[in-house]
């Protein structure tokens, strides 16, 4: 549900549409869903990514092990700058846990529905890149799909920063008969799914199809960073705004035109165009009613500028 301000049109001779775009333009701020092979580290997996777009700036979300598969999304360019929305997206994973002693699986059923759904604390593994402090994290679910002998084929859905090769070794411990991970895959990284994804090998293919003329598979490969921002709340603001915006002024009241319903006060915003280019990102310093019904104040503080200086700058 949206608040509206006002009605204001855009000029359409500034800025462009996402889905406009040429390829060389959705380089330089996209998305692209990889699905990672076993053995490389995400770290690895990025700067291929990079090295085919001879891009100036890649980075991942979410890290996966080197012996972990799935869903890696790669932001290129200036959709690095994005990295915060992707910060908190639940993750969903098959995987194999290796039971080191016969178990009654329905017990095990019992005790993982019992201890480790929900809220557990994890400390994470030795070889993590976190300090080994214990924390609170959320396991939503951890079903059971299939069992053969003391292999277990399971599905979990987790909160970011959950790891699943600890879970596994924790529930060995609870049942008190050891257990651990042996094969996991990532299935889903918030909205983005298996579907979405493409090998190292497709997007290489891809980009090199497009250098001799044939752009429809690199089109279907390159997301416009505007369509993987479903899950932020958006402030859409007028075209005489956005300039001031992208020289790091914050949004006032008078420059917005519409506003998401539910914003809350500290909430990181998406600050959109009227052609629903992402402007910017920021820190609502007002909820969605204050927005609406304030004329002075700063709506949103500026936290990071996507786009360009001077894309709405009416020449003179």
């Amino acid at each position: 549900m949206w608040l509206i301000k006002g009605y204001e049109e855009t000029d359409e001779n500034l800025g462009k549409r996402p889905e406009e775009r040429s390829i060389e333009e959705l380089i330089e701020n996209c998305m692209i869903i990889v699905d990672k092979h076993e053995g490389p580290t995400s770290h690895q997996i990025s700067l291929w990514v990079k090295e085919i777009f001879n891009a100036k700036k890649v980075g991942h979300i979410g890290t996966l092990d080197p012996h972990v598969t799935g869903v890696l999304p790669v932001l290129l360019n200036d959709a690095v700058k994005t990295a915060p929305l992707f910060s908190k997206l639940e993750k969903e994973y098959v995987g194999i846990m290796h039971l080191h002693k016969d178990y009654d699986v329905e017990k095990l059923k019992s005790l993982i529905a019992e201890k480790f759904i929900g809220k557990i604390i994890q400390i994470p593994p030795k070889k993590s890149a976190v300090a080994r402090k214990p924390r609170e994290r959320e396991v939503k679910s951890f079903d059971i799909l299939e069992v053969n002998g003391r292999d277990i084929l399971f599905n979990t859905k987790v909160e970011a920063g959950t790891y699943i090769r600890k879970l596994v070794w924790d529930i060995g411990v609870a049942v008190g008969i050891g257990a651990h991970m042996v094969e996991l895959r990532r299935i889903r990284a918030g909205n983005f799914t298996e579907e979405n994804a493409h090998s190292l090998v497709e997007i290489r293919d891809a980009f090199e199809f497009w250098k001799e003329g044939d752009e429809k598979y690199l089109k279907k490969i390159l997301i416009p960073i505007e369509f993987t921002i479903d899950h932020v709340k958006k402030v859409f603001i007028k075209d005489s705004a956005i300039e001031a915006i992208c020289n790091g002024a914050p949004l006032y009241p008078v420059g917005i035109v519409r506003i998401q319903e539910g914003i809350v006060e500290g909430e990181m915003v998406a600050i959109m165009s009227l052609k629903n280019e992402l402007v910017a990102i920021g820190i609502a310093k007002m909820n969605s009613k204050k927005m609406f019904e304030g004329k002075k104040g700063i709506a949103v503080r500026v936290d990071r500028v996507i786009m360009k200086k001077g894309t709405y700058k009416k020449e003179k």
